[in-house]
């Protein structure tokens, strides 16, 4: 008896340890300063932000409620809908469920998107634009074509991952695979300029990498892999969904010059790409080798670095469960015409709903007088409403 108390305990003790460190670790999201209290434990680039870059650091947590705010919007019409509240969403991180991978990648795209925008308005000293492929030769404009560009892209981006994610250039040795970025580029026809003030997206991504993945060095555990694996996700859909903006120069608006830059694609159709990929996520078990994972069912494909991944099956978040961080579907509101996922049968699940009408105020008959002002009349208008039960 005294031996199986012992045992008991030990595996309580273990169990509570491992949810503290959980819970630091999805704190870190919720409270991004989190990490900066604990500066004395800090080392490298982490503590330099800490310690020295309150500008920088500002960017990182308006990239984090970025990304909160746009995953309210992804799932505004479903069950789940990334509520923080009740401290639901603390729930949701210390889990790891597709849930989780859907809030880890959209905060670490938002961080990217952030600092990189910051770098392109001028709000960071550390960096500015992407102006290595627009000038040579002592300043002299650089010409170039789809083939040219493609080069110059294929070396710049080989040189960022030898010298910053010397694992990624490994596995990218031998043949060399043309990456998503090139793919979804549409050069124009003919010679052009580099030119303008393309995003510096490799910056953004380095210190969205920095601030939230440094914490984790052991990669043998599932739920670090899986973490790390949708954080990055996330960082790549910023990057590889950039696209190239031209500007005509010439006489008579004829297009004699054409300058273009690279310029990151506007962050709702982003994260719009990571729900549909959230749809399709991957549930993964660790390999028996204890340092990669694979798709549960031997016969589906293995994700690649684009798509999502989880362990732990999601909650139906139909009832409330503040174990598990559902706040349940009562009182949300449906739509009685719909099929999607806002339809009164699936959001309320199957509990039925009630009907009701409202009168409301709102702006009607609005003229607009020059200049500049429009005014409005108020008419009471009738709404119809359903709730889940």
């Amino acid at each position: 008896m005294e031996l199986y108390f012992s045992i008991a305990t030990l595996l309580e003790a273990q169990a509570l340890i491992l949810n503290i460190l959980l819970a630091e670790g999805s704190n870190i999201l919720l409270d991004p300063y989190l990490m900066c209290k604990k500066t004395r434990r800090l080392r490298g680039k982490m503590a330099e932000i800490c310690r020295h870059d309150s500008a920088l650091l500002k960017e990182i947590i308006n990239g984090i409620n970025l990304g909160f705010r746009e995953c309210e919007f992804q799932f505004r019409n479903r069950r789940w809908n990334c509520t923080a509240l009740r401290k639901s969403m603390r729930k949701i991180l210390m889990r790891d469920t597709r849930e989780t991978g859907f809030v880890n990648a959209i905060t670490s795209a938002g961080v990217t998107y952030a600092v990189t925008k910051a770098c392109t308005l001028g709000n960071l000293i550390e960096c500015s634009c992407d102006r290595s492929h627009s000038r040579r030769n002592g300043g002299q404009p650089q010409m170039v074509n789809a083939v040219t560009a493609v080069a110059a892209l294929e070396r710049q981006q080989a040189a960022y991952e030898k010298t910053n994610a010397t694992n990624i250039a490994k596995r990218g040795r031998g043949k060399n695979r043309r990456g998503k970025l090139l793919k979804n580029i549409k050069f124009p026809e003919g010679e052009w300029e580099w030119g303008g003030c393309s995003d510096n997206v490799n910056f953004g991504f380095r210190h969205s990498r920095v601030f939230l993945d440094s914490r984790y060095k052991r990669r043998s555990d599932l739920r670090t892999m899986v973490k790390l694996h949708n954080n990055r996700a996330g960082r790549l859909a910023i990057r590889d969904s950039m696209r190239l903006e031209c500007k005509c120069h010439g006489l008579s608006g004829s297009c004699t010059v054409k300058t273009c830059w690279l310029k990151m694609t506007p962050f709702r159709e982003v994260a719009a790409r990571l729900r549909d990929k959230f749809d399709h996520a991957s549930k993964v078990i660790l390999r028996n080798d204890g340092n990669s994972y694979m798709p549960e069912i031997e016969t589906f494909k293995q994700p690649t670095k684009y798509d999502l991944v989880y362990s732990d099956e999601s909650p139906d978040f139909c009832e409330q469960n503040m174990r598990t961080g559902s706040v349940g579907t009562q009182e949300r509101e449906c739509n009685s015409t719909s099929i999607g996922s806002d339809s009164c049968e699936l959001l309320c699940c199957n509990r039925g709903y009630k009907h009701r009408i409202v009168s409301e105020w709102v702006n009607c008959k609005c003229v607009f007088k020059w200049c500049c002002e429009v005014t409005c009349e108020k008419c009471l208008e009738k709404r119809e409403i359903n709730t889940c039960l």
